[in-house]
Formats: C-alpha cells, sequence, structure tokens
C-alpha cells in the first residue's frame, strides 16, 4: 500500500512540474479581464422636415375666394396672405386648405419661422418629397353654389376642370401620376366633380364616408382634424373638475342625418328623460356655437354620433372645451391615430350599444371618478394638437398633419417606382 502511494505522489509531482513549465510560457496577463471594444454610442436625431414644393397658382384657386383686393397674379406671400375671416361661419370647420398654404408661406416662404418643424416649403421642385396643390376645393364648393343646384355651381365645376389641366401639364405630375402631390379635400363633397382624376395623390380628408376604398384609404391618406368653431377653453382650472360639470351628457346639434347619421334621431328618444343629459335640436348659428360651447364646458362627457359622415366638428369642439367625447360610430377614421391613443381621453360605443335603452348613460355613471380626472387632464395636455394657427407652432394641427404626409412617404414611393416598370393596369385592385 505505501508503494502505491508513493507513486501516486510521484505521478502528481510530474503533473505539476509539467503544468508549472507550460504556464512559464504564457503571459499571464493575457488571462486578465480585458473589456470590451468601445462602440461608438448611435446618435439619433430628427428626420429632416419634409421637403414640399408648392405650385404658385393664380389666386382665383386660393385667397382669391376669401378676398379680391389683389390681381388674380398678383404674387402670394406670407405678408399679404389674407387672414382668415372671422365672420365666416361654418366655412371655417372645413378651411384646413387654408392653413396647410399659411405654413409652407411662412416655413421657407418669407414668413421669418426658423424653428425646426415637420415640412418646409423648398423653390426647387427637383429637390422635393412632395408637391401641394393649393386649390381651396373645400372653400369653392362652400363658395361656389354649395347646394349643387344653383348656376354657380358651375364656377366650382370650372375651377376642378382648369386645376385638373394646370396639374396634366406639369411634369411632376407626369413623372409620378400624382402620387406625390398633395391635395386637400376635407369637405366630403370637395372636387366632387373630378376626383376620381386624382384619386392616385395624397389626399387630406376629414373622414373617408363619401369615398370608395379605392380612392381613399389610410394606406396614401392623412384624416386631417376640423377646425374648431368653438373657442379653446383656456381657463379651466377648478379644484374639483369632475363636480364643476354638471351635466352628464351633451349633444346639442341636428338630429335629422342621412346614412349612420340615422343614429340621431333615434337617440331623441333613448335619451330624454334624464335631468343630466342634455340632448337638443339645433341649427348652426353666432347664438347656437355660444350656447355649444357653454354646454360643452359644462358637461363632463360630450356625444360625438355619426352625422351624414361618420366624423363631424364636434368633436373637436369637445376636445379644445375639455370634455370627455363619446364616440358613436362603427366606422369612424380619427386624426394623428398614429400619435395618439384615443381611448386615453375619449369613450367609444358602437351603434348597437348606444340604441341599447339605458346602457350609454348607465356605463358613463359607472365610470370612475379618477379616470375621469385622468381623461381630462389628458384633453388639457393634447388639445393644442387640434389648434389651427398663424403662425403656426411645433405639434400643432397643421404640424401634425405635415408629419403624417410625412409617414406615408414610403407607400408613396413604393406607388411611384412599381409604376414606372408596370406595363398593364396595377393588378393590386384585382379579384384574387
Amino acid at each position: 500500500m505505501i508503494g502505491k502511494a508513493a507513486v501516486s505522489v510521484a505521478f502528481v509531482l510530474v503533473i505539476l512540474i509539467s503544468i508549472s513549465a507550460y504556464i512559464g510560457t504564457i503571459d499571464l496577463r493575457s488571462l486578465q479581464f480585458q473589456p470590451y471594444p468601445q462602440i461608438a454610442t448611435a446618435t439619433y436625431s430628427c428626420p429632416p422636415p419634409l421637403r414640399v414644393f408648392m405650385y404658385d397658382l393664380p389666386r382665383r384657386f386660393h385667397v382669391g375666394m376669401l378676398t379680391h383686393a389683389e390681381p388674380d397674379d398678383a404674387p402670394l406671400t406670407y405678408q399679404n396672405l389674407p387672414r382668415w375671416p372671422r365672420t365666416s361661419g361654418l366655412k371655417k370647420q372645413h378651411s384646413v386648405e387654408y392653413w396647410m398654404m399659411a405654413y409652407l408661406l411662412y416655413y421657407g416662404g418669407g414668413g421669418g419661422g426658423t424653428e425646426r418643424m415637420e415640412a418646409v416649403r423648398v423653390s426647387d421642385p427637383g429637390s422635393a418629397d412632395v408637391f401641394f396643390v393649393p386649390f381651396f376645393s373645400s372653400l369653392s364648393f362652400n363658395t361656389h353654389g354649395h347646394n349643387m343646384t344653383d348656376p354657380a355651381t358651375e364656377v366650382d365645376r370650372q375651377l376642378q376642370i382648369d386645376i385638373l389641366k394646370l396639374l396634366e401639364q406639369s411634369e411632376y405630375w407626369q413623372k409620378s401620376g400624382g402620387r406625390d402631390h398633395v391635395i386637400p379635400m376635407h369637405h366630403p363633397n370637395a372636387f366632387r366633380f373630378l376626383r376620381q382624376q386624382v384619386n392616385a395623390s395624397i389626399l387630406i380628408v376629414a373622414d373617408f364616408g363619401r369615398y370608395p376604398k379605392s380612392m381613399s384609404n389610410l394606406r396614401k391618406d392623412v384624416v386631417a382634424p376640423y377646425v374648431h368653431v368653438v373657442e379653446s377653453y383656456l381657463e379651466d382650472d377648478p379644484s374639483d373638475p369632475f363636480e364643476s360639470r354638471n351635466i352628464l351628457l351633451f349633444f346639442r346639434g341636428r338630429t335629422v342625418r342621412k346614412d349612420e347619421g340615422v343614429v340621431r334621431a333615434k337617440l331623441v328618444s333613448i335619451l330624454s328623460g334624464y335631468d343630466d343629459v342634455h340632448y337638443e335640436q339645433s341649427y348652426a348659428s353666432e347664438e347656437s356655437i355660444k350656447a355649444s360651447m357653454k354646454g360643452m364646458r359644462s358637461s363632463k362627457y360630450c356625444l360625438h354620433p355619426a352625422g351624414d359622415t361618420p366624423s363631424s366638428n364636434r368633436l373637436f369642439d369637445a376636445i379644445v372645451s375639455h370634455c370627455v367625447p363619446v364616440i358613436v360610430s362603427d366606422q369612424i377614421e380619427l386624426p394623428f391615430e398614429e400619435e395618439l391613443d384615443y381611448t386615453e381621453f375619449s369613450i367609444v360605443f358602437s351603434v348597437k350599444e348606444a340604441l341599447e335603452p339605458g346602457y350609454m348613460v348607465n356605463k358613463l355613471r359607472e365610470f370612475p371618478k379618477e379616470k375621469w380626472i385622468e381623461m381630462w387632464k389628458r384633453l388639457k395636455n393634447i388639445s393644442y394638437h387640434y389648434e389651427y394657427q398663424n403662425p403656426p407652432k411645433k405639434g400643432d394641427a397643421t404640424d401634425m398633419i405635415w408629419k403624417q404626409v410625412r409617414n406615408k412617404l414610403p407607400e408613396t414611393r413604393l406607388a411611384v417606382h412599381r409604376s414606372h416598370r408596370l406595363k398593364i393596369p396595377d393588378w393590386w385592385g384585382r379579384r384574387r
């Protein structure tokens, strides 16, 4: 046993001597922990502003409908841009086209704007990302025979014919088939005679209620908010905002509408009999707008049922009044939904739910006060996104619209590049 132990010890000593000799040939410093090599920190910056070329159109296509003080061919600048008239009434709600033009005139058009915004006007069309067509199609509809039957309607039709001729002569329109052109059509009847000829363009719409999917859709177009007609609630800072608003649910407007808007007439009986629910038939007037503003500021919830189209100005009046919107629609599309989560500051009911007697009112009564206050605070924080103003400001409604246009660029470029190679009509729209 002793002999075996001695052999084992000797064997271990040989192994240790061998390892020692081997280690002596290694630089032990190389076995020390070495930090990972420094990697350059990525620098993230805001994308460059959208470069917009704005067509220089005669005044009859835009501000000539506001004032005839200047000749039709007089150059338009930010300095001589007419201010939107305070007496324009409901024409104001679809005036998105005006504010988009004012934005470009201010940023890159001599207005003096230097703040980093979402878009800038460029004078070289070859450097542009998109092309803006400043045809006030909504104002044209409202100004030239808006009832669609009187003789003045022909003026609206002729303007559409003339603008289309100008575009078809443009090499930039021809190059893209109009796909990189931005055309406001905010009123549901705007550009109604020839809209099919511009259906490839980026359209600025209120909703998709009057458009077939093949013409206007979220893939290429931008949903823009109405211009609110009530004044913004700037001094809304009570100690208890929930208790300070003594009306539970408020609606004031026309109750007879078409299409999905038939829900308005049905709600008359469903919402009657409640002391704290105000559901009133009303027609647009200066007095009615003042009454709506007072009612919204006194209400916890403001009802927004569909009208002739899924949307209406009432939603945006509620937002700037910090009255939690209650949306009743199965088809509505909302502005800036890429940026904003509407469930954080509004409540949505389907038409079926709204027409179930007692359902909507009971749900609103059960809604926790704390949750309502969170929504009220959120409304106060995001309402500036729905403000149209001149000069424009970072994050306001017009700035947000141009941001959404920029988000459409990848899809737009794909469509333009495909159009250059296609030899037959696009197969995307075919049934498969």
